[in-house]
C-alpha cells in the first residue's frame, strides 16, 4: 500500500470504535459495560523464514448515559495484551524484535442529537501503546474525531466523520463511515464488533437465525503501532503489525444484557514493521495468511 493509505489504516480501528460508540450513546440512564476477549492468531509463515504466533487479550470498559436532554457522554478504558512469539525471523537477524506488548487507553465520546433524525460527535482519545521495557512517556497515543450520522426512520443509520491522531512518530488527517443498515427482515451490514479481535474497521454481512443466534461474514482492516524496549533490539523504536482479518462470527445472546461472540478465520496481507526512535523504516516483513480464532463476552448492565 502507499504510505498515505497505510497511516490511514492504521488509526482506523480507533475511529471505528470511538465514532460508532459516540452516535450510539443516547441510550436513557448511564449504562455501565464491559467486554472481554481472549485471542490466538498463528502460526503465520515469514516470508524470509521462520514463523511467528500471537496469544491476545483485549479488555474493553465503561459507561455511557445522557448529561442533557439530546446529549449523550461516556467513557471508556481499554486494555490489550500481545504476547508474540517469533521462531528464527531471518528479516530480523533471527533475533525476536518484540516480545509482550501492552495498551492502555481512555476515551471520552460525546454525541448532540440535532433535527431531522441527525446527531453529532467529538471523541477526544489517548492511548500508551508500548512493549514491556519501553518508555511510557515515549508511548503516547492521542487525537479525537468528529463525526455525524442521520438515523432513517426505518431505524438505518450511515455516519461520516474526520479524524485526526498523533500516533507515535505519525501524524494523520482522514475521513470514515459508519453503517448500520438493514437489508431485510435478517440481513443487516454494519462495521464489526469494535470491541472484538477484528477491530471495527471494515464491514461485516450479518444473518439473523433466530432463538438469540446471529452469524456474520466479514474483513476489516487492522495496524498496531507501539514503542519498542529501550533494551530490544531497536532501543526505543517503534513496532508494527498490518494486516486484514477475514472472519466468521457466530453470536449467542442471552437476553439483552450478555452475550458471546466466536470468532474464527485468517489475517492476509499481513507485515511486521520496525521504524527507528524517530519513525524511520528500518526493516519490514510479510507474513502468509495466519489464522485466528477469538471468543468475545460482553455484558451491559
Amino acid at each position: 500500500m502507499k504510505p498515505e493509505a497505510t497511516r490511514r489504516v492504521a488509526t482506523l480501528f480507533v475511529v471505528f470504535a470511538l465514532g460508532v460508540g459516540a452516535a450510539q450513546a443516547q441510550e436513557p440512564g448511564w449504562r455501565p459495560f464491559l467486554s472481554i476477549t481472549p485471542a490466538y492468531e498463528g502460526k503465520g509463515d515469514l516470508d524470509q523464514g521462520g514463523d511467528f504466533s500471537v496469544s491476545r487479550a483485549i479488555v474493553r470498559g465503561g459507561v455511557t448515559g445522557q448529561v442533557a436532554p439530546g446529549v449523550g457522554a461516556g467513557v471508556t478504558l481499554s486494555y490489550d495484551y500481545n504476547d508474540y512469539s517469533f521462531s528464527n525471523p531471518a528479516a530480523f537477524g533471527g533475533v525476536a524484535p518484540w516480545n509482550i506488548v501492552q495498551r492502555f487507553g481512555a476515551a471520552v465520546p460525546l454525541s448532540f442529537e440535532l433535527r431531522d433524525g441527525w446527531s453529532v460527535g467529538v471523541a477526544p482519545s489517548v492511548d500508551w501503546f508500548r512493549e514491556n521495557g519501553a518508555d511510557t512517556g515515549d508511548s503516547l497515543a492521542w487525537g479525537a474525531i468528529v463525526s455525524a450520522t442521520k438515523r432513517f426512520a426505518d431505524g438505518n443509520r450511515l455516519g461520516f466523520g474526520v479524524g485526526v491522531y498523533d500516533r507515535i512518530e505519525k501524524t494523520s488527517a482522514f475521513p470514515f463511515l459508519i453503517v448500520d443498515w438493514r437489508l431485510g427482515d435478517r440481513w443487516r451490514l454494519v462495521n464489526p464488533l469494535a470491541a472484538g479481535p477484528v477491530g471495527g474497521a471494515g464491514l461485516e454481512l450479518d444473518y439473523l437465525l433466530g432463538g438469540g443466534w446471529e452469524i456474520g461474514v466479514g474483513g476489516a482492516f487492522r495496524s498496531l503501532r507501539f514503542r519498542l524496549s529501550e533494551s530490544g533490539p531497536v532501543p526505543n523504536g517503534i513496532g508494527e503489525e498490518r494486516g486484514v482479518p477475514l472472519f466468521v462470527r457466530v453470536t449467542r445472546e442471552f437476553g439483552r444484557q450478555f452475550s458471546l461472540h466466536l470468532w474464527a478465520g485468517a489475517v492476509v496481507a499481513g507485515e511486521f514493521r520496525v521504524d527507528d526512535s524517530s519513525g524511520n523504516r528500518l526493516q519490514s516483513e510479510d507474513f502468509d495468511p495466519a489464522p485466528f480464532v477469538a471468543a468475545t463476552f460482553t455484558a451491559r448492565f
